[in-house]
């Protein structure tokens, strides 16, 4: 009648490839912060164009001021954090053009920033971009339940799976 003892059914979420480009693992981010977690799990992505597309259907939360990366929290309360390359703050947003701003709604797969990547990787800076699944106070426990293997990925792949 009121269901009370039925065991919740986890959902599984998908989320694409924000980028086209080469997956790694997040533990092989030059950079400890990602490499140990401490930001949360995920995977990163070398790009190899820079176009950065939504990996989910969501709500984009807060867009840098540097605009080095996005958070976005997807219609099943996933906070997503895009962090376009490493120690990329420190150009004040010059290789970042953003589409979108604080409280637009998305679809996976919009265009959501275009990365000058050469202009990246000319101030000696590395375009690896950490893409990290984030709890926050007002969003349920996510957990990574499945990412691919490393390797080739485009804006159709599913990159990891989130429960």
């Amino acid at each position: 009648m009121f269901n009370i003892f039925k065991k919740k059914e986890n959902k599984i979420e998908k989320i694409y490839s924000p980028f086209k480009g080469n997956l790694v693992n997040l533990e092989d981010v030059p950079d400890a912060v990602f490499a140990q977690k401490m930001m949360g799990d995920g995977v990163a992505i070398i790009p190899s164009e820079g176009k950065l597309y939504s990996p989910v259907d969501g709500e984009i939360v807060n867009v840098f001021d540097t605009k080095h990366a996005i958070m976005i929290k997807s219609n099943d309360n996933t906070n997503i954090l895009i962090h376009v390359g490493l120690e990329t703050m420190s150009l004040e947003g010059k290789p970042f053009d953003v589409k979108v701003k604080a409280g637009d709604k998305v679809k996976a797969k919009d265009l959501i920033m275009e990365v000058d990547l050469d202009f990246i990787t000319s101030n000696d800076l590395n375009i690896i971009t950490p893409v990290v699944i984030m709890d926050d106070a007002d969003s349920v426990k996510r957990t990574v339940k499945d990412r691919i293997e490393p390797g080739n990925v485009d804006i159709n792949s599913i990159i990891m799976e989130v429960e």
